[in-house]
């Protein structure tokens, strides 16, 4: 079992900064590979960045390319959001996720494929 806890939501101004903070507790985090997704009221929940078990590979959703950049720390079992010239359709609950998988270098991106969730955190954006 993978515990998962998110912090750093907050409500911001289009082009301000947030970093969030997805905690894990449990089995070995550094085996799981992790992804942030997002859910808008009314929306499916949608794949925003995925990062590898090793921290060597990432994948982001072509609408954050450039503006969002997801990383984590295995000594502090805890993978973070950089999120950088926020807009307002980036306004949802954000969730991060961990999935196993045999390759240390593999990103997935279907939440099919996470097994384990946190709660959430609200992140809103005002224009």
């Amino acid at each position: 079992q993978v515990q998962l806890v998110e912090s750093g939501g907050g409500l911001v101004q289009a082009g301000a900064s947030l970093r969030l903070s997805c905690a894990a507790s449990g089995r070995t985090f550094s085996s799981y590979a992790m992804a942030w997704f997002r859910q808008a009221p009314g929306k499916e929940r949608e794949f925003v960045a995925g990062i590898s078990w090793s921290g060597r590979n990432t994948y982001y959703q072509d609408s954050v390319k450039g503006r969002f950049t997801i990383s984590r720390d295995n000594a502090k079992n805890t993978m973070y959001l950089q999120m950088n010239s926020l807009k307002p359709e980036d306004t949802a609950v954000y969730y991060c996720a961990a999935g196993g998988t045999l390759n240390p270098n593999t990103v997935m991106s279907d939440k099919i494929q996470y097994g384990y969730w946190g709660q959430g955190t609200q992140v809103t954006v005002s224009s």
